[in-house]
């Protein structure tokens, strides 16, 4: 009997027009595709960022901000269910009001205690998944489909990292094995609340970023699915941001390893975490839109494929700075690197590409542009003896920068692709700062000013056409 996950983001469930092709969607599945369908979901687009808000303004001493995001909630949850459920909208209001009286008597209690920990954080920020299964469920009930909404809080078991938690697998199997296996053997498609789950004594968790995707792929797992599906309001994955090239298109194949690159470097996809376990497995992924659901998407699979196109997608990451150390008397001298970016992670600062010449004069790296300033200083406090004997010259900063990442595994196989790339950018005026490229060959970025980034995106997408 074939099984399929399927999971839906805020988006596609934001509104009553949006969850009634959700359904259908569904509906279809289930004839035509598989016998026993999971469900997760996401919040309703929105949702999560307002009961956040809502709790942390409590926590700074706002009696009424709360008040105002749990009015808006109920607002948006009774509208929507108003045009879906009918004789069960009732019933639905009454299980939305106590989950909104929770969240108030809460902000209450944060905003008495004067903070919002991240345990508190992870209770608040789930409400939204526990609302949106409700009202999902309901609407597959009033369109003749089985559905049951199910708390993951009672199904994926994590550790108490809150805000961050890993899940615990053998336990949420049994818990899979206990609450969904014999929902979808009594034909009950479950609708699980997605990036939300509890540690072994009950507390609420999340997952972090890229929660939902992670909690259906875990289900797809513990479930033995035949597939998953990751359904979204674009089609599939891109090959560049189609707001800047109108040419992108949706990427027929994509790899693990050319996934985790574009998550890296910018692209909106999905985050690599999020999907190894179904990879892992050895099941197929999909990414779809919900709102053109006849779109083949992109396929996800473990590992590299052979293609006519070595080159992938083309993707750009914004508001960044180039840190230079460079001085005649660092040829030679061991540590230099190691002194470099042991100060800056003491400034908790994620360094994106690092570039050294091979004359060993030079490092250069590339950081956040909110991050120059106390990346400075420490590089500067670090070195204050060498700058003062001048083996080491300068530390400078180059604000205004972006990363453009060309992102293909075909790449290693190819001769000449860099010299492609180059000779693209140059022929559209863009001047290239800095350089690097991992082993692997499965990236090669490029810095760039800021204002030349959107020509350089469009200068470099047609060689993904190429052969």
């Amino acid at each position: 009997m074939r099984t399929l996950t399927m999971k839906f983001g805020g988006t596609s469930v934001g509104d009553a027009d949006a969850i009634t092709q959700v359904t259908e969607i569904v509906r279809q599945a289930r004839a035509e595709t598989a016998e026993q369908v999971a469900v997760v979901v996401s919040a309703m687009s929105g949702v999560t960022d307002l009961l956040q808000s809502g709790v942390l303004c409590a926590a700074a001493g706002d009696a009424t901000c709360h008040h105002e995001a749990a009015r808006d909630l109920r607002e948006r949850h009774e509208e929507a269910a108003r045009r879906l459920l009918g004789d069960e909208r009732d019933p639905f209001m009454e299980e939305i009001n106590h989950l909104i009286e929770e969240y108030t008597r809460f902000c209450d209690s944060v905003r008495v205690l004067g903070e919002a920990t991240p345990r508190a954080l992870d209770y608040t920020m789930g409400l939204g998944e526990r609302m949106s299964v409700r009202l999902v469920a309901a609407a597959m009930r009033q369109r003749g489909l089985e559905a049951q909404a199910v708390d993951a809080t009672g199904v994926i078991v994590t550790d108490d990292r809150f805000q961050n938690a890993a899940p615990l697998l053998e336990e949420t199997q049994a818990s899979v094995d206990r609450v969904l296996v014999p929902m979808l053997e009594r034909g009950i498609v479950p609708v699980v609340t997605g990036f939300i789950g509890a540690t072994k004594e009950g507390i609420s968790t999340t997952l972090g970023r890229g929660g939902s995707d992670y909690s259906a792929a875990l289900l797809g797992v513990c479930l033995r699915s035949d597939e998953v599906w990751i359904w979204t309001d674009v089609d599939g994955v891109m090959s560049a941001d189609p707001r800047i090239v109108p040419e992108a298109r949706t990427i027929e194949v994509l790899s693990q390893r050319e996934v985790s690159e574009l998550a890296y470097f910018g692209a909106k996809v999905l985050h690599p975490k999020t999907i190894r376990p179904v990879l892992e497995a050895g099941i197929p992924l999909r990414v779809k839109n919900t709102f053109n659901p006849d779109h083949p998407g992109t396929l996800i699979v473990p590992n590299d494929q052979a293609t006519d196109h070595p080159i992938k997608a083309v993707t750009a990451i914004r508001g960044l700075s180039m840190i230079t150390v460079e001085g005649k008397g660092m040829m030679g001298v061991p540590g230099i690197a190691a002194r470099t970016f042991g100060a800056v992670a003491r400034t908790g600062t994620s360094v994106l590409i690092i570039s050294q010449a091979s004359s060993e004069q030079s490092i250069c790296f590339v950081v956040p542009e909110d991050s120059t300033r106390a990346v400075v200083d420490a590089l500067n406090e670090e070195f204050a003896l060498e700058i003062a004997r001048r083996d080491i010259d300068r530390v400078t900063a180059l604000e205004g920068i972006t990363i453009i990442t060309v992102v293909g595994a075909g790449m290693r196989e190819r001769p000449g692709i860099a010299g492609r790339i180059f000779t693209a950018t140059g022929d559209h005026g863009v001047n290239v700062i800095a350089i690097a490229q991992g082993s692997s060959e499965c990236s090669i970025s490029l810095v760039v000013a800021a204002e030349d980034a959107d020509e350089a995106l469009r200068a470099i997408h047609p060689l993904t056409l190429e052969n």
